[in-house]
């Protein structure tokens, strides 16, 4: 039977059950992909280029022999690699760039083996106006705001424990927020694989209720090398705000105890990327007092400064008034649960 072309939609239905294989080039794959997608390239970056100029210099029929040339020989292989990531499964979702020659031959080849195979209309350009659509949704959020070092991530880890429907944006982004928020991670995603995975974070939390708010940590719109999309940042903006009012101190310890421990170099380098705006005398405090190992007053300078920051951005909040809801708390992170819940509920 012949491969079926599907929508996004039923594509993204489809794709939580069987294997999503993208035969874009590598070099595409790397740059942003659909969550969880193989790469599955019918050509190499190379031979792709090959192919392009081939088209754009000759005709589409002597591209098209140029790529049988590549691809006539790897046709056993790509059965068996298709076998392999199809685990038993008898069903495959395929695209490319468009939805166009290069989904059609290896849907061909794998629906001649026995699969049954769905290619996705319009590709992976179809995809990324889905991923665009979805930050445009009024989503009904609840932020968890607090200074820094007051356990935003534990607490939502808590939630989410709890089945409370949450988005980690530090998780997707792969950082923690802040200049040593890269410190011991792998490097971030780039900006469109970043949104690809938000995306799908949202349509998830959708998917399970679309009437439940969904909590998000209260950040800054930059997370690292990322951002949030402007129109998602613009519906976190209007959203309401649970802030733990924590004891500085407090956070303090918390703050020591995550990061006190970090490559020492990694940490002054940090400190060095924010010395303009946290001011050359106070910028080397806090390297001198690191390097001695005093990180208590190391870090006291650095919370203080983090402080101001986020207090300004929280002041700057068009209705904050009606948005904020203060939760004076004692301890840091997911010991402040049941109180942010029951507060919520009432």
């Amino acid at each position: 039977m012949p491969a079926q072309r599907i929508d996004i939609e039923q594509f993204l239905s489809l794709a939580l059950l069987h294997p999503v294989l993208d035969v874009r080039s590598p070099g595409e794959y790397k740059h942003a992909h659909i969550p969880g997608a193989h790469s599955f390239p019918l050509f190499t970056d190379e031979e792709r280029k090959i192919v392009g100029t081939t088209y754009k210099q000759n005709s589409r029929e002597e591209a098209i022999k140029v790529g049988l040339d590549f691809f006539g020989p790897t046709l056993k292989q790509r059965v068996i690699e298709a076998e392999r990531i199809a685990s038993g499964n008898k069903i495959l979702l395929v695209h490319c760039w468009r939805g166009g020659m290069r989904s059609a031959a290896i849907s061909w080849l794998l629906d001649l083996y026995g699969f049954k195979i769905y290619t996705l209309a319009g590709g992976y350009k179809a995809y990324r106006n889905w991923v665009l659509a979805q930050f445009k949704k009024n989503y009904s959020f609840q932020l968890i705001g607090g200074y820094t070092g007051s356990g935003k991530t534990e607490l939502l880890g808590a939630l989410k424990k709890r089945e409370q429907l949450i988005v980690d944006l530090e998780e997707l982004a792969g950082h923690k927020g802040s200049a040593f928020g890269n410190i011991g991670l792998p490097p971030q995603p780039g900006q469109e694989q970043f949104e690809n995975c938000l995306s799908i974070a949202l349509y998830s939390c959708l998917q399970a209720s679309a009437s439940t708010p969904i909590w998000l940590e209260d950040e800054s719109q930059r997370i690292g090398t990322v951002n949030i999309p402007n129109d998602l940042w613009n519906t976190m903006r209007k959203s309401p705000v649970y802030f733990l009012d924590i004891p500085f101190e407090k956070r303090l310890e918390h703050i020591v105890e995550e990061y006190g421990q970090l490559d020492q170099e990694a940490v002054v380098a940090a400190i060095g990327r924010i010395t303009k705006k946290l001011g050359h005398l106070q910028a080397q405090q806090a390297i001198d007092f690191f390097r001695e190992n005093n990180t208590v007053e190391s870090f006291s300078i650095l919370l203080r400064y983090y402080d101001k920051l986020y207090a300004k951005s929280l002041q700057n909040r068009e209705g904050l008034d009606k948005l904020l809801t203060a939760i004076p708390a004692e301890q840091t992170g997911a010991a402040n649960l049941e109180k942010l819940l029951s507060i919520n509920k009432v």
